[in-house]
C-alpha cells in the first residue's frame, strides 16, 4: 500500500513538474497581452474594423518587447544583468536550468550553460543523461531525468569513464526522454562513432 501511495505521489509530482512551467510560461504571456492591449488601445483605428484590431497590436507588441529585450541581453552590461537575475531568482524556478538549455539550443546559441547529452553507465545499464558540470579531477555531475518528462529525474556525481559524451543536439536527447526512450539508437550511435574516433592511432612519421 506505501509503495503505491509513493508511486501515485511520484507521477504526480513529475507531472506538475511538468504543467507548472508551461502554465506560468502561458500565465506570463497572457498577462503581458492583456497589459498591452491597454497601451495600443488609442492606435486601434489605424486597422480596419473587420480585424481584431487590439489583439493584433498586443501579440506584436509583446513580440517586439521580446525582441529588444534579446537585443539588450547580447550586450556586455545585459548579459550581466541577466546572469543575476538568473542566480537570484530563476535559478531557484523548478525546471527553469532544462529550459534555458532548451531555448538556448533552439537558438543555435554557444554557451557552457547548455546541458550536455551523454550516456551514463548506470549498474549494468546505458541510460540518457545530461554533463551538468565537470571537476578539475575528471568527475561529472549528472542528471538523469525520469520518463516521460524530463523536468524530475535524478543527480549523480560520477567517474568520467562512466559519462560518453554524445555529440547530438540538446533537443534530440530531450525527445527521447519524452518519447519512453524511442530514438536512443541514434545516441549509442553517436557514442560508438566518437569511441571509433578516440581509437584511431594517431599517424607517426614512419606511416608517411
Amino acid at each position: 500500500m506505501k509503495n503505491a501511495v509513493a508511486f501515485i505521489g511520484r507521477c504526480v509530482l513529475a507531472g506538475l513538474l511538468v504543467i507548472l512551467p508551461i502554465y506560468l510560461a502561458l500565465l506570463l504571456l497572457l498577462k503581458g497581452i492583456a497589459s498591452a492591449g491597454q497601451l495600443v488601445r488609442p492606435f486601434t483605428q489605424l486597422l480596419p474594423e473587420s480585424l481584431p484590431a487590439q489583439q493584433i497590436l498586443s501579440v506584436l507588441l509583446v513580440l517586439v518587447s521580446c525582441f529588444v529585450i534579446g537585443l539588450a541581453v547580447r550586450t556586455r552590461l545585459g548579459k550581466l544583468a541577466r546572469g543575476r537575475l538568473e542566480r537570484s531568482v530563476f535559478e531557484r524556478i523548478p525546471g527553469y536550468e532544462l529550459l534555458r538549455s532548451l531555448t538556448l539550443q533552439v537558438a543555435g546559441e554557444k554557451n557552457d550553460g547548455i546541458w550536455k547529452p551523454a550516456l551514463v553507465e548506470i549498474e549494468e545499464a546505458l541510460v540518457p543523461g545530461f554533463i551538468i558540470e565537470a571537476f578539475e579531477d575528471g568527475r561529472y555531475t549528472v542528471f538523469v531525468p525520469s520518463v516521460p518528462t524530463p523536468f524530475a529525474g535524478a543527480v549523480y556525481v560520477l567517474d568520467a569513464h562512466r559519462v560518453h559524451p554524445v555529440d547530438v543536439p540538446f533537443t534530440e536527447a530531450v525527445k527521447v526522454i519524452t518519447k519512453w526512450g524511442s530514438g536512443a539508437r541514434g545516441l549509442v550511435q553517436a557514442m560508438e562513432a566518437a569511441r571509433g574516433r578516440d581509437d584511431v592511432p594517431a599517424a607517426t612519421p614512419g606511416d608517411r
